[in-house]
């Protein structure tokens, strides 16, 4: 199972996330990863509780459902030339379900079938999970002479199955996996956050949503920080009761005025503090202060732009990482947020 992103060529056409507040799909077919078709579907509070331990999925038949009416919206029906040949699909996890690592070694061997005991090892200690009953994969990002930089991905074997689970029964067939965030990095194609003292580009990207945040720093093909947080049980619920008036209601205005009040205001607390950390270790490792800030996820870049407003940090601009470009003529739809979009853009992108 690749839990990393690896050449269209090799991968489906067809990508599905699952989070907490819903399915997304998309169809791409051309390794530029241009979105030809996309489709959400909703999940109740509940139904995907995010998380390393099994029982990540507690409502498969309704999950099931999302996922199926989700893939066949972008896969096609009968055998018109909309219709994509196979049903073989890349799954987007939460990141939640994964541990993503970085890592380094002085040395690794060349060989996949050798390197990763060497990776498994050294993941022993630092998984909260036993490491014997996981599906683990790797990717070298850098490489030197006494210095191997590697980003490795963990998911409890149970927990996979669940996710892979609700996709057989939808009727497809997973085929690579990959953490929310690592996809949408897979797709970077966007104006970066700031340069460094050597004039390299970098990116500071922020996957919020409502159970969890997480934020990424990439400088060229090198990921220099993963940083997964879980949102209080409290501020979890009152953002999904806010993602549930979506189809009803004005969004942004209701997510701006409702994440910035109540419980709802812990899960703003809690994103613009892992932000904060996430620009100062931006700032200190770089020794350049971050610009831009890219957004994906389901809480979207005006309220992502309010939370932190709120708290004090009205110098950073926020931009959806998903730019308009990415989708082709007639599958921009106002019933998929662009911020649920960048995982799967990713996915399908080489």
């Amino acid at each position: 199972m690749e839990f990393l992103p690896k050449a269209l060529g090799t991968r489906p056409r067809l990508a599905v996330e699952v989070r907490s507040e819903g399915v997304v799909a998309a169809r791409a077919e051309d390794a530029a990863g241009l979105l030809v078709a996309v489709s959400r579907a909703d999940l109740a509070a509940g139904a995907v509780v995010p998380g390393l331990k099994a029982g990540n999925v507690t409502d498969k038949a309704a999950v099931t459902a999302a996922v199926r009416s989700a893939l066949d919206s972008v896969a096609g029906r009968g055998t018109g030339a909309g219709r994509v040949a196979g049903r073989d699909v890349t799954v987007v996890v939460p990141d939640a379900a994964v541990r993503v690592l970085l890592l380094d070694f002085d040395s690794l061997p060349g060989k996949i079938v050798e390197a990763l005991p060497v990776v498994r090892f050294r993941l022993k200690k630092l998984l909260p999970f036993e490491v014997e009953d996981a599906v683990v994969s790797y990717q070298v990002m850098s490489s030197a002479k006494g210095a191997v930089h590697v980003v490795a991905v963990a998911i409890p074997r149970e927990v996979l199955k669940e996710y892979e689970g609700v996709v057989t029964a939808a009727g497809y067939m997973p085929g690579s996996v990959l953490p929310s965030t690592l996809a949408a990095l897979a797709g970077l194609g966007i104006e970066s956050s700031g340069t460094d003292s050597s004039g390299q580009s970098a990116t500071l990207l922020v996957n919020a949503g409502a159970h969890q945040v997480t934020t990424a720093i990439v400088r060229g093909d090198v990921l220099l920080l993963h940083r997964a947080l879980e949102m209080a049980e409290t501020s979890a619920t009152a953002v999904h009761a806010g993602f549930e008036e979506y189809d009803r209601v004005d969004a942004e205005a209701t997510m701006q005025a409702g994440l910035l009040s109540g419980a709802a205001g812990v899960h703003a607390s809690e994103v613009a503090q892992a932000v904060s950390v996430a620009a100062a270790y931006f700032e200190d490792t770089l020794s350049a202060s971050p610009e831009l800030l890219h957004a994906t996820g389901t809480t979207g870049a005006e309220a992502l732009h309010a939370m932190l407003a709120a708290h004090g940090m009205e110098g950073l601009r926020v931009r959806e990482m998903m730019d308009p470009a990415m989708l082709a003529a007639g599958a921009a739809t106002s019933s998929v947020p662009r911020g649920w979009l960048a995982g799967v853009k990713g996915a399908l992108t080489s």
